[in-house]
């Protein structure tokens, strides 16, 4: 381990003081034959690099190749690594190093098992510094039992080994591999922990994201500019308001001035949490502002049902020269949505249709269905569902039938539920949503048909779930909750509402009948 650090040293140093260094036979310099731009050599040129070397030896040869990496020519590392091996100079493990994330930046997945291969029968996939080059390479390519396999091999993995393994397990979706793996860490620095906590919050493991974020800071650890984000954003996705702030006061104290990214985090947490008045403050106090900032504040107030404000937010980022993303357009949809602007939002989208037409998504086109299938204009629903540029998809007709069971239009309905199980035979909450509209409609046999049908297949819902904060504690809860260990005192205080109430309240759901009588257990 000592020694492979020494050999960097030296190999790092050799190459800042290239100049002075001269081969015997002409004085000829390695540097001067490197490359000067990424156009200067082409693959014949390369190889005319080593030719014209006397005394070529593995140190000037990985210096050459490593010129050749750094101005992104890995094509040209790779031939000059065949020639290399042509002439009988046998690579080192910074050799392998720059080789393997070449085909890494290639992409190719058969050419880096060649280097893996050659790296073993020579012996140095062992060491650390080849090892997690290997690693790295199976993991950002999708390999990852052969990510595995490398990460074995290696003696000594360090922290780099470690976190990049983590990395390609939480790629893949492997949070659990991902965290169980943390766990073993000898050491752990915070490029580490911004990965494990970055992995929970990207797989909507909010809790656990927060959670982690604390322990590290009782750890002792400085989160970086990169650790923030995630964690504000976990916060925000579970409402924890003033878990939130003291992780904005902990960036204040840690960072001082943060960055834009830290900044944006927080402006959208805010609005999430549904204080647009501390979002727009943190958006007036950013020293400079991205598209990304003016987006999380229209996104803020569409989410808080302040549509008139996000369309006037919008109007002033124009007045800005700014130029709208295909983020800034979704929220202004959804902004029009819920006011029920449909003129404006339909200005919005054509205006996109004429001058930008790059920012349309298949979620732009289906907010549009949803616009106008919300306040019941369905021929015009329709019409835009069979002018679309592609194949609907389930997105599309669940904003239809979301439509229909508000305007209780069950004929169009039925036809948007259907296309849907057509789609998705599975699909629960297309079953809810057309049985809710046949009861809204006072169709009672229609309901329970298809609640039947329901049972019959074995679907079942998921349950809805809520959270509260309490010190700084995030509580979960689900419909008909059974499972909290304070249930007794939760539908204790439930029944002392109900009767402070006179009674008041009108009881239509048979489980809370029975915990306002008690009989709840």
């Amino acid at each position: 381990m000592k020694h492979g650090f020494c050999r960097l040293s030296q190999l790092q140093t050799l190459t800042k003081k290239i100049h002075p260094i001269t081969f015997k036979s002409n004085h000829t310099s390695a540097h001067e034959y490197a490359p000067k731009s990424e156009t200067s050599h082409s693959f014949r040129n390369a190889h005319d690099v080593f030719d014209k070397i006397p005394d070529l030896d593995v140190v000037s040869a990985t210096i050459i190749i490593g010129q050749f990496a750094r101005r992104h020519q890995y094509k040209e590392v790779i031939q000059l690594f065949s020639r290399m091996l042509f002439l009988n100079i046998t690579p080192n493990e910074f050799t392998f190093s720059t080789v393997i994330h070449s085909s890494t930046s290639l992409g190719d997945l058969n050419l880096g098992r060649q280097f893996h291969s050659c790296a073993m029968k020579i012996g140095l996939n062992s060491i650390v510094f080849v090892g997690s080059a290997v690693l790295d390479f199976y993991a950002k390519l999708g390999s990852i039992e052969e990510a595995q396999r490398a990460f074995e091999e290696i003696q000594n993995p360090n922290v780099v080994s470690y976190t990049t393994l983590i990395h390609g397990y939480l790629k893949k979706g492997g949070v659990e591999k991902a965290f169980k793996l943390f766990k073993q860490m000898p050491e752990r620095n915070v490029v580490s922990w911004n990965a494990m906590i970055g992995g929970f919050s990207q797989m909507g493991q909010n809790e656990e994201a927060v959670n982690l974020f604390v322990e590290m800071i009782r750890e002792g650890l400085v989160p970086s500019q990169s650790t923030f984000p995630c964690a504000i954003i976990a916060a925000a996705n579970i409402a924890a308001l003033e878990m939130g702030k003291s992780f904005h006061a902990c960036a204040v104290k840690t960072l001082g001035e943060f960055s834009v990214f830290v900044g944006n985090s927080l402006i959208s947490f805010y609005a999430k949490c549904g204080s647009m008045e501390d979002s727009l403050r943190l958006f007036h106090e950013l020293p400079e502002r991205s598209i990304v900032s003016w987006n999380a504040v229209i996104c803020g107030f569409a989410q808080n049902g302040r549509g008139e404000d996000a369309v006037n937010f919008y109007e002033r980022m124009r007045n800005a020269s700014l130029r709208p993303n295909s983020v800034t357009l979704l929220g202004l949809l959804w902004a029009c949505n819920h006011a029920g602007l449909v003129k404006r939002g339909y200005s919005y989208f054509d205006r996109a249709r004429l001058e930008n037409p790059s920012i349309l998504k298949p979620k732009h086109y289906a907010c549009m269905v949803d616009l106008l299938s919300r306040c019941g204009c369905f021929k015009e629903a329709r019409e835009f569902l069979d002018d679309l540029p592609f194949k609907p998809g389930i997105g599309f007709w669940k904003a239809l039938l979301g439509g229909c069971q508000i305007h209780s239009n069950m004929e169009l309905g039925e036809i948007a539920a259907r296309n849907i199980l057509d789609l998705d035979p599975e699909d629960v909450s297309s079953y809810v949503m057309l049985s809710n509209a046949h009861s809204a409609a006072g169709r009672w046999q229609d309901a329970s048909i298809i609640r039947q049908e329901m049972k019959e297949k074995g679907l079942k819902t998921t349950p809805g779930s809520s959270w509260i904060e309490v010190r700084r504690k995030v509580h979960v809860f689900v419909n008909w909750d059974m499972s909290h260990h304070q249930k007794d005192d939760i539908y204790s205080v439930l029944r002392f509402l109900y009767w402070e109430f006179d009674g008041e309240i009108e009881i239509s759901d048979f489980f809370f009948t029975r915990v306002i009588n008690g009989s709840h257990c």
